[in-house]
This record gives C-alpha cells, sequence and structure tokens, in this order.
C-alpha cells in the first residue's frame, strides 16, 4: 500500500514528534473523510460521565468507531482536533493518552481548542476528525 500521508515535524518548529502528532501532514490525492465532532454520548445511550478521562475514552471508542466504519485506521488520520471546556495543562495531560492510544504510533496533526460550550453542558470534550481514506 502506497504511503498518503507524510508526517512532518521540520527542525525549524517545535518538536511535536516527541510528544506524539506531527506539525504537517501532507495529503495526496484521494477520498477523504470528515467525522463530525464525537463526545461521550453512547449509542447504549447511558448517561454521560462527569470526568474529563470517561469522557475523552469514549469520545476515543466514538472516534475509532467511525474509523472503522470507514474502513480506515489511526494512520490514514490528517487531524484531529481536541475541543475542549476548559483548556489548560492539566485537563490536557487528561485527555492526551487516550488521544494517543487512538493513534497507535500514527502522529496525525492536533488542535486543541478552548471553547466556552460544547452541544450539551455535560460534555466537556468533543473530537473532530479529518481522515484521508485508504485506497
Amino acid at each position: 500500500m502506497t504511503q498518503t500521508i507524510t508526517r512532518m515535524n521540520p527542525p525549524t518548529m517545535p518538536d511535536a514528534g516527541a510528544m506524539g502528532y506531527s506539525q504537517i501532514s501532507i495529503v495526496e490525492p484521494g477520498r477523504m473523510a470528515y467525522v463530525s465532532g464525537q463526545v461521550a454520548t453512547r449509542a447504549t445511550g447511558e448517561p454521560v460521565p462527569e470526568g474529563l478521562i470517561e469522557q475523552t475514552q469514549i469520545a476515543v471508542d466514538n472516534a475509532k468507531a467511525a474509523l472503522d466504519a470507514l474502513g480506515a485506521s489511526p494512520q490514514d488520520i490528517v487531524i484531529l482536533r481536541c475541543f475542549m471546556t476548559d483548556l489548560n495543562p492539566a485537563s490536557l495531560e487528561q485527555v492526551f493518552p487516550p488521544i494517543l492510544a487512538l493513534f497507535d504510533g500514527a502522529q496525525p496533526c492536533i488542535t486543541g481548542v478552548g471553547v466556552a460550550a460544547l452541544a450539551s453542558p455535560e460534555f466537556k470534550v468533543e473530537l473532530e476528525l479529518t481522515v484521508r481514506l485508504p485506497d
């Protein structure tokens, strides 16, 4: 299979690779998928947990389900955007491990965005993906 995404961490930029993501992703021509923001809502309808780590894990599980439905893998993620209602260094330390586990070593681009609110007051984190579909 031809590599369709080239990752870059130029030496003139901060070393994002050491943290588990890339500063730049170059995508070869092909089909793209844009995965809507995934929050801590389960297909089974269970209540949303209060904890940030638990919410992040559910959002990651939903993102994995989207990748599976697309026939894609973590290697196909171009960028992940992480929206958080309380973006700070301590909350990033909580959400990064489940997100890095989702990447499975792929190191796509990642952007963290602090927001005043998400779709419902109980949500603390939302993950949005751009995916290059495999050939």
